[in-house]
């Protein structure tokens, strides 16, 4: 493998994307810093389960210390927290005309332009559902939406190529020239799955209850007006649509998105958020740092208020650091200071 595919980070995102790859003919190559993963990757392989597929793919892989050689094409899948440590050990690894693709969640470009250029760095949206079991272990829960864009809008080869390589495993993978709308709207997505987290309910049975409703017309609401105030229209998947938040939209153009959310939820194999897990199985910080907590940075910037982005962040903190319990009570925490 002269020029492989390299998947920095094959958890939940980044197992998932490279196993298919890898699957379909792709050179791939894996890093990751759980040795164990990494072992069991390349020898017993990587097996991906669940409603969408099942199948097990060995796939070469390294830790990072164990890489060498520098490379066209890095995909960028750890957490949003682990993106400032990974840039400066992936850096030497990357080809002077080569791009960091950042298959994560949260506005993660702006730190990877900032680290390796803007020239160097390539979007995506990725809205699959995948949780990261155990070392070669991932199931797969639902199929996503998956779009690629550059962050500057221009389409180049480089970018058809890339889309067309993430064919391989989203056949319906959308090429944009506005890859900020997609990455803002899953933003507001995101703020809210952070708040079913705050309780062990699934993602569903918290959409569904009218009493929450303040909680997710606020979160949509900041987000969006944030957006809004940098220029961006976020655009969402589905019909889970951002701008019926927008300033001046009424309620019921919100709650019609909210009962659509609770709908999409029910179905597949991930009943919840991978930030709920991060919490209650794995015992780990979140992405609530780096993904939730640059909103009100940004929105602060423009003079906009988050009272329920920064008590969200707050709140999942204290659960984080053990001061709260992932609770009915947790979640009205939230909701009290909303009301």
């Amino acid at each position: 493998m002269a020029d492989p595919i390299v998947i920095w980070g094959a958890g939940a995102i980044g197992g998932t994307f490279g196993a298919h790859l890898a699957r379909a003919g792709h050179d791939v190559l894996l890093v990751d810093t759980v040795a164990e993963h990494v072992e069991a990757c390349r020898t017993k392989g990587l097996t991906i389960s669940g409603p969408v597929t099942e199948f097990t793919q060995i796939i070469p892989a390294v830790t990072p210390d164990q890489l060498s050689g520098r490379y066209s094409r890095i995909v960028l899948a750890v957490k949003a927290q682990a993106t400032k440590a990974a840039l400066p050990v992936l850096a030497p690894h990357l080809a002077p005309n080569g791009f960091v693709f950042s298959a994560q969640n949260g506005l993660n470009e702006i730190e990877i332009a900032e680290a390796v250029g803007a020239e160097r760095t390539m979007g995506c949206f990725v809205n699959f559902g995948a949780d990261w079991h155990a070392p070669g272990q991932i199931l797969f829960g639902n199929r996503g939406a998956f779009v690629v864009g550059e962050i500057d809008g221009v389409i180049r080869d480089r970018t058809k190529a890339m889309h067309a390589i993430c064919q391989s495993f989203e056949p319906d993978a959308i090429l944009t020239t506005d890859i900020w709308s997609y990455l803002w709207g899953k933003m507001a997505y995101g703020a809210m799955l952070f708040a079913t987290a705050l309780n062990h309910e699934s993602m569903s049975e918290n959409f569904a209850d009218i009493r929450r409703m303040p909680v997710w017309l606020a979160l949509g609401r900041e987000v969006a007006a944030t957006a809004l105030a940098r220029g961006v229209t976020p655009r969402g998947f589905g019909s889970f649509d951002p701008m019926a938040f927008a300033p001046g939209r009424g309620d019921a153009d919100g709650i019609k998105v909210v009962e659509w959310l609770r709908d999409y939820t029910a179905v597949g194999a991930k009943t919840h958020s991978g930030i709920w897990r991060d919490l209650a199985v794995r015992k780990r910080k979140t992405e609530a740092e780096a993904q939730l907590m640059i909103m009100p940075k940004l929105a602060a910037q423009l003079g906009i208020a988050t009272a329920a982005l920064n008590t969200l962040g707050r709140l999942i903190k204290d659960i984080e650091e053990g001061r709260r319990e992932q609770s009915p009570e947790s979640f009205n925490a939230l909701l009290d200071v909303i009301a």
